[in-house]
């Protein structure tokens, strides 16, 4: 199968297969490889080779060459030499055939009963025995793809951070049971970019849609051995391919153009584009697991390894981490990063279990890593949305507050905070009141803004936000492994009974609290993210690990009764009314002082009895009834045009006590007004002028009032 092609040496960067117009240049980073072919196949039959042939010229360890008129559509795979020795951490094996890293496409998955491990499986010396059968016919190929696409006047949008409210949603999940998206399209990027999709968006009021993995993934063995699937994706097999299985068209690269579409309509709607992206570990699992791409093509670069470099460092839990410690690897993560943002667009990153890219030496964290200082000097990415799930599951890997500017971060001790505080337990005032105005505590100290925090209730890992007030135990069972995965430790409550009830009683103190979840979190100081679906109260059965339910246990039921669109006309009045409020949307921390002229202090904290609260307050255990105060006249940040800002001020009420409570509303200058405008006990309420004296409350509810002032802009 040599080839009778003219190989020039081309050169060794762009790395990947790069199409030039008149032919492509192939790049493969390797320091262990002694050879490196290509491989072309049938388009008709990918499990076909036609020809091979060899990158001629090895360059500072990029091997390289040039092919006149190898056109895009072209299928194509590598075969490295070089070193099995897995006692050294190498596992080179010409006969795997391997995914280029830097493929821009893949066509095909994988086929686990091809043997596309690298040892025999069934030899007693596992991996360390070389398997010699052929891989190809089990293995996705690579594609050469053209990068022209007429994006017009399409450009990234720059929402600010004090705007941003986040949607996470799962590509095929949003989208698979919507009857206003054409059949064909649905779970696509067309189907996410369609106009039904993007209305319900605008409507709901987010201004970013951040979406589960959508680069290449491969469905783990186990899970097709159950009939199930990796549904979240976070599997990754390469990094600069868009997953195909969310392709309306399967030709070989249709979903690179595809994807651009959805941007380009999603950005002309004025919403960004979000990618949840895993740069720590690939689907290639621990010693014993697959030879796929990275691990065939220079082990011991990409991947962290034991001191006796057989078995690997694993931050993770999924038996492998990739180590961005090593200079060629941290280049491989941020030539993915400006390339999704050059060429495909998107506004931003989320990355999961981001401690493991901060492990340097012997894997200890640092804020100082290689890659953050690479990432936050690079003048493409540091301008782009960063946020971190800050940990792992190494030693030391809980790392919420820990990481560097301009990054900003999931904080899970905002999630657990308000989970504890709306089902009532005890000693959470202090704990609620830091998560409520912006986590200072955890933000400041390194001179970080309020909206380092991302500030949510629920994510696509954990209870929805129905299920969370409906089941106290995970119900897991679908997944086949015995309700044993998962977390126990979920801070839900039932309100009395586990599961799905007729009780109208139970019902509506389930109703409350959602709407005491989601509005807390747009009265909070930070970055509010919801979960698609939450809007109109989907559920997952109790299962809070649905990672591997590509059915309607995970999708989006559109379908709504009468409380579920109840639940979205609440979640949209409270988006929009957050969007109106400058006061929630401060660019600083509060001082709890008068600013400027201000008739408020920027922020006040009292007791339902009307009087200012004070230290021994935060202290005491049965807390569970506060208010606060924003003074939207004492903003201390100005517009853009160096104006004072200054917008209403709001009265928030909170009462997580089981008891009607009878609060005390601070009184206003002459001619002030309070409005209630939400109380969650009667979400019908709203746009009523408050009669002095107390406001009872409901128990386990919550009220905004709001004094006209300002000019409500930023």
């Amino acid at each position: 199968m040599s080839s009778k092609r003219e190989i020039w040496p081309g050169k060794p960067w762009p790395r990947g297969a790069t199409f030039d117009g008149s032919g492509t240049n192939f790049a493969v980073y390797s320091q262990v490889a002694t050879r490196v072919e290509v491989c072309l196949f049938d388009k008709a039959d990918p499990t076909k080779e036609l020809e091979r042939f060899d990158l001629p010229v090895s360059t500072e360890f990029v091997w390289h060459g040039y092919v006149p008129e190898l056109e895009p559509g072209t299928l194509y795979g590598l075969r490295v030499h070089g070193p099995y020795e897995p006692e050294k951490g190498h596992r080179c094996n010409p006969h795997k055939l391997l995914v280029d890293p830097y493929a821009k496409a893949l066509h095909g998955e994988v086929d686990w009963k091809q043997p596309v491990f690298g040892y025999p499986l069934d030899h007693p010396k596992k991996d360390l025995m070389r398997d010699e059968r052929d891989s190809a016919a089990g293995m996705p190929k690579s594609v050469v793809v053209s990068d022209f696409f007429d994006w017009g006047n399409d450009r990234r949008l720059d929402i600010p951070w004090r705007k941003t409210v986040i949607y996470e949603a799962h590509v095929r999940g949003l989208t698979m049971k919507h009857p206003g998206v054409p059949e064909h399209q649905r779970g696509t990027y067309a189907g996410l970019g369609s106009p039904v999709i993007i209305e319900h968006l605008q409507k709901l009021g987010v201004t970013s849609v951040e979406l589960l993995p959508v680069f290449e993934f491969a469905d783990d063995s186990f899970l097709n051995d159950k009939g199930l699937s990796n549904y979240w994706g976070y599997s990754t097999l390469n990094y600069f391919s868009p997953e195909q299985r969310y392709a309306s068209r399967k030709t070989p690269g249709g979903a690179v153009a595809e994807f651009k579409s959805m941007v380009k309509s999603l950005h002309a709607a004025g919403i960004e584009v979000i990618l949840d992206v895993v740069y720590n570990h690939t689907c290639e699992g621990n010693h014993l697991g697959p030879t796929l791409s990275f691990k065939g093509i220079d082990n011991a670069s990409y991947y962290w390894t034991m001191p006796e470099a057989r078995h690997y460092l694993d931050f993770t839990g999924c038996g492998n981490s990739i180590n961005t410690s090593n200079p060629q690897t941290a280049r491989f993560v941020v030539d993915s990063l400006r390339y999704w943002v050059e060429e495909m667009h998107v506004d931003g990153f989320r990355f999961d279990l981001a401690t493991v890219m901060g492990r340097v030496g012997k894997g200890g964290y640092d804020p100082n890593a290689p890659i953050f200082q690479i990432i936050n000097q690079d003048p493409v990415l540091s301008r782009v949305k960063l946020i971190a799930e800050p940990w792992d599951v190494g030693m030391g890997g809980y790392q919420v507050g820990g990481f560097p500017s301009p990054w900003h971060e999931w904080n899970g001790k905002y999630r657990d905070a308000l989970r504890k505080y709306w089902k009532g337990d005890e000693n959470q005032a202090s704990e609620v009141g830091y998560r409520l105005t912006g986590s200072a505590d955890l933000f400041a100290a390194a001179r970080r803004r309020p909206q380092a925090s991302i500030n949510f209730v629920t994510a696509h890992d954990g209870f929805t936000l129905h299920d969370l007030v409906t089941y106290s135990s995970k119900h897991n069972e679908a997944n086949g492994e015995h309700n044993r995965d998962g977390a126990d430790d979920n801070q839900a409550w039932n309100c009395g009974v586990e599961g799905e009830t007729d009780d109208k009683g139970i019902i509506s103190l389930r109703e409350r609290q959602k709407r005491n979840l989601l509005a807390s979190l747009f009265m909070s100081n930070g970055v509010p993210m919801i979960v698609a679906g939450d809007e109109m109260g989907r559920t997952q059965k109790g299962n809070n690990n649905a990672y591997c339910q590509d059915n309607e246990l995970s999708w989006v039921d559109w379908n709504l009764d009468s409380t579920k669109q109840d639940m979205l006309a609440f979640t949209r009045k409270l988006i929009h009314f957050r969007h109106g409020q400058p006061v929630l949307q401060r660019r600083r921390f509060f001082q709890g002082e008068h600013l400027w002229d201000s008739e408020h202090k920027d922020l006040a904290w009292f007791r339902p009895d009307g009087t200012e609260m004070g230290p021994e307050d935060w202290q005491k255990p049965f807390v569970r009834s506060l208010a606060y105060l924003l003074g939207g006249d004492a903003i201390p940040t100005p517009d853009e045009r160096g104006q004072r800002v200054s917008g209403d001020s709001l009265l928030v009420l909170l009462n997580a006590h089981h008891d009607t409570v009878s609060f005390k509303v601070p009184p206003l200058g002459e001619g002030g007004v309070w409005v209630l405008e939400l109380y969650t006990a009667d979400d019908k309420r709203g746009d009523e002028e408050m009669k002095p004296g107390k406001f009872d409350m409901a128990g386990r509810s919550l009220a905004v009032f709001r004094k006209s002032g300002g000019n409500n802009t930023l």
